[in-house]
């Protein structure tokens, strides 16, 4: 790969401000790739590539005349279909708003917009997020591409597909029940769930419900990194946002693993896991678990999480979309149909019982932190499948009780408000990306990212665990 879209994002920034590497140049690589690829993956679902170049343009001449440069000048960058792009269309996935095209950025959007960001476009989700396989009924599946029948899971799946194959070089995500960490897993890439309020979001139906999420995603941890930079803001209409968000460093430099504590997990102890990927895991702790101060298996006890789960989630679907089940049901996908109707179910009683519940898991989450700095677990408990499936049915020959169940891998960390890094660990038994997810304490941001750059590094020197890379020629 020898294209400017295939530079990592801070390569490319760096360049950019060196006067190596022309905006335009970056823009338009970026746009024949996602010519050359969209087709067969449907990652890019709206495109304005008019005023992507005449971003570009006005990002060139900035940098001529020695203006200040913003931390993302001249990067073409994709926006998942749920945050509002001033003059693009925003679907949200939903035909509800198919011919949608807002007249102002959500605020995070500007944010990274305004520190120099080129949008590429929008970047394909499931209907409002919910799921975790990208499809919807305005533009259909988006592909894998490691096999374009196969998917890209989801919520932020066409984000993923967008940096794994260079249509941009960073990409906007959320996160909820995985929807940033299980595509960065799918597609051999970074996702990176932040602390609530961290990047603050004023859009929730629920705003005092912290635990969907807006995030960066990219192609290695310090692009991820750099992305954050340009969101992390505080914003009063965010409950959970504070001064204390923006307490990330400008740069990272690694962190020293010989003296960090590691508890390694298959399956917290409740999470379904096929056993070919437990398996894989447990070959590839094997191959790094030595760089740590003190690295074995445990976790803490997250006994009732899974009602505690789903009680949260019908309150959030009820929340968000009990009047348009009301009044457009048949505009409505599967997802959102079935997660609101199952949350009208839940007694007042039931959402009391979970909240006492998450808090004594929560508990018991923190006093598992006195002697241990980060959990690592795999990403995503199945290996990726086809995208005519709309999600997993079973695990181990056993039924999943409800489609969310293959998901527990990362929804358990989001119960406890956690922060997640997943990064990049090679490929699994069928030969397709794995990754693995390094989890933290809420607000232990910095540090999980320190040492995620520094995991990183150690993965990237041994070809059983660095990245893995898509055929570019048979997608093209």
């Amino acid at each position: 790969m020898s294209e400017p879209c295939d530079l990592t994002a801070t390569e490319a920034r760096r360049l950019i401000g060196l006067k190596k590497l022309s905006p335009v140049e970056l823009t338009d690589s970026c746009l024949k790739r996602i010519d050359a690829t969209n087709p067969k993956l449907n990652s890019i679902v709206a495109r304005d590539d008019k005023a992507a170049r005449a971003a570009a343009k006005q990002a060139e001449k900035a940098v001529m005349r020695g203006e200040e440069l913003g931390l993302l000048h001249g990067l073409p960058t994709g926006i998942k279909d749920l945050e509002a792009t001033a003059g693009l269309k925003t679907t949200y996935g939903s035909l509800l708003y198919k011919d949608n095209a807002p007249e102002e950025d959500d605020a995070m959007v500007s944010n990274v917009r305004g520190e120099g960001a080129i949008i590429v476009g929008k970047t394909n989700t499931p209907e409002f997020g919910a799921g975790a396989q990208t499809t919807n009924r305005v533009y259909g599946a988006t592909g894998n591409p490691f096999d374009p029948a196969k998917t890209c899971a989801g919520s932020s799946g066409g984000a993923a597909v967008a940096l794994a194959t260079g249509q941009a070089v960073l990409a906007t995500g959320s996160d909820y029940a995985g929807s940033l960490r299980t595509p960065a897993a799918f597609c051999g890439i970074v996702g990176f769930r932040p602390s609530p309020g961290m990047v603050p979001s004023a859009t929730r139906a629920a705003s005092l419900n912290p635990l969907s999420v807006l995030g960066p995603m990219g192609r290695t941890v310090a692009d991820a990194h750099l992305l954050l930079r340009a969101q992390l803001d505080v914003d009063p209409a965010d409950p959970f946002s504070s001064e204390d968000s923006l307490n990330i460093p400008d740069q990272l430099t690694g962190a020293d693993l010989g003296s960090v504590r590691v508890a390694f997990t298959t399956d917290f102890g409740q999470a379904p896991v096929d056993k070919g990927i437990a398996d894989v895991f447990k070959r590839r702790v094997k191959t790094f678990s030595d760089v740590f101060a003190d690295a074995d298996f445990r976790h803490p006890d997250f006994a009732g999480v899974h009602e505690v789960f789903e009680v949260f989630r019908g309150l959030n679907f009820v929340a968000s979309h009990h009047e348009r089940l009301k009044s457009h049901r048949e505009l409505l996908g599967p997802n959102v149909i079935s997660n609101t109707e199952a949350g009208l179910k839940y007694s007042l009683a039931d959402v009391a019982r979970a909240h006492v519940e998450q808090t004594r898991l929560f508990h018991r989450y923190r006093e598992f932190f006195d002697d241990v700095d980060v959990i690592i677990a795999p990403a995503a408990a199945v290996s990726p499948f086809p995208h005519s499936q709309l999600f997993v049915t079973e695990i181990n020959g056993e039924t999943m009780p409800n489609y969310t169940r293959w998901m527990a891998l990362a929804y358990i960390p989001t119960m406890m408000l956690s922060c997640a890094a997943c990064v990049p660990c090679g490929v699994d038994h069928n030969g397709l990306p794995f990754g693995i997810q390094i989890i933290g304490p809420k607000g232990s941001d910095a540090t999980v990212l320190e040492i995620a750059l520094s995991l990183e590094r150690v993965l990237e020197g041994n070809g059983d665990t660095k990245r893995p890379i898509p055929d570019l020629k048979a997608l093209a």
